[in-house]
């Protein structure tokens, strides 16, 4: 017998093609800010976004009568015929995401245009409208996302721990941001700040807010026009990874993953990495949007190009050549290797515009690539992270200098804690030269 499905039932369905998990949700609606032309994009997450996904931006918003239409299936604004989708430049257009969003999760979208007086709260739960009413806010689109798979448990069991889809969106947030460089973007976890990219449109250091100064100070640029433009940052040899992940590149600014520019980014570098090693690479690919299909899978990860032999010949030829034209042979003095760093800016939230112009501020002599001073850092597992916020890939960050002795914490504990058994000594004793030559001399 054939049945005829009920409308939350296919929902669901439908849900289930596009958010697997908590990572998913953050896709969706950071490419959804991008398509707004924010300038800023802040993720926050609890407990892995399971119990909590915001996104916040600062982009054109939603116009008031058309909110309930975009949790519509398949309502957008991105295309209006099936011509528009050989040629879509959005990084979205399926018209899937909210409502596939919105059938699994309670959602509260907080939005308001720039000549709005007041913005709008709208609330939905398992797609169900609940409220619409009308709130102060900044221009831009806030979107909580909260009880993903509340109602389909079955689901909501096969996640991950927290931590690991936490770091699911980590990995992915950090993919986005790498390809739009001109996008301040910030991710807190568990209300503390994970990263943050300084928005200057500078490849070199959003790698250096991302990966650390150690990855950034490796890299070399490509740079390759024709029909097919080819521009990003490559690996040396030396900065070779266990496995694939490190090989991101996008396509006319959409991460994607393809075999064909995988084999070709291996085979430039076969004979300058051992087996099983693989290259670090950023690069950015641009094509005329009919070269290339995107409307391969919900998910939008997979492309299929319309020429491959001369993707493959592009890629190879533009890494290759640079390293031919690079002097590989590290320089330097033997000695222990510093730990890696990693840039973490306690940055401001899309709507804060007054701070964020106040912490664009050059320091007085310096050039540093961020163009704006370091307010704070958080120590992670992998780095520590130093005070100093200016970087030169040729240059080493300096070390701090030695507090005076009245200024050391230590100098204020008792003597007898701070100086162990010379603080017993007679006073003729504390003032005897060293006469042994092996003997450790007190600390000044």
């Amino acid at each position: 017998m054939i049945h005829l499905l009920s409308k939350e039932t296919v929902e669901q369905i439908a849900a289930g093609e596009v958010v697997e998990r908590p990572m998913s949700v953050v896709k969706e609606l950071v490419e959804n800010a991008i398509d707004a032309h924010a300038s800023a994009i802040s993720v926050e997450l609890e407990n892995g976004g399971i119990d909590l996904i915001r996104v916040t931006d600062n982009g054109t918003g939603i116009a008031r009568e058309e909110i309930p239409k975009a949790f519509l299936n398949h309502a957008t604004s991105k295309i209006s015929s099936i011509e528009d989708v050989s040629s879509v430049k959005s990084l979205g257009f399926r018209g899937e995401a909210l409502p596939s969003i919105a059938s699994v999760s309670e959602i509260e979208l907080v939005t308001k245009q720039k000549n709005d007086p007041i913005g709008t709260l709208y609330t939905l739960k398992a797609n169900e409208f609940l409220k619409q009413e009308e709130i102060g806010a900044p221009d831009g689109t806030t979107i909580f996302v909260r009880n993903l798979f509340f109602n389909t448990p079955a689901r909501r069991k096969f996640l991950k721990t927290p931590l690991t889809e936490a770091g699911y969106v980590s990995d992915l947030f950090e993919k986005i941001a790498l390809s739009h460089p001109e996008i301040r973007m910030k991710l807190t976890v568990n209300r503390r700040d994970a990263f943050s990219t300084p928005g200057n449109g500078s490849i070199l250091d959003t790698v250096y807010s991302v990966f650390g100064r150690e990855t950034a100070k490796e890299t070399l640029s490509v740079s390759s026009d024709g029909n097919i433009k080819i521009e990003g940052l490559i690996g040396k040899p030396v900065l070779s990874k266990g496995n694939r992940s490190f090989e991101i590149y996008f396509v006319n600014g959409r991460f994607i993953k393809n075999r064909i520019v995988e084999k070709a980014i291996e085979d430039a570098y076969q004979t300058y990495m051992m087996q099983h090693r693989f290259p670090f690479t950023v690069l950015f690919l641009t094509l005329p949007e009919n070269d290339f299909d995107v409307n391969v899978h919900p998910s939008k990860m997979e492309i299929r190009f319309l020429r491959e032999g001369e993707v493959y010949d592009a890629v190879f030829s533009a890494v290759r050549n640079t390293l031919r034209e690079t002097e590989l042979i590290r320089t330097g003095s033997i000695g222990k290797e510093e730990k890696e760093e990693k840039a973490i800016y306690k940055a401001p939230e899309p709507f804060e515009e007054k701070r964020a112009s106040e912490t664009q501020v050059q320091k007085p002599g310096a050039n540093p690539p961020f163009s704006y001073e370091r307010a704070d850092v958080i120590k992670t597992p992998q780095s520590e992270i130093r005070e100093s916020g200016n970087f030169d890939p040729g240059e080493s960050i300096a070390e701090p200098e030695k507090l005076p002795a009245s200024c050391d914490p230590a100098s204020s504990a008792p003597e007898s804690e701070n100086r162990g058994p010379a603080a017993n000594a007679s006073p003729s004793e504390k003032n005897e030269p060293e006469k042994t030559a092996g003997e450790r001399p007190e600390a000044e």
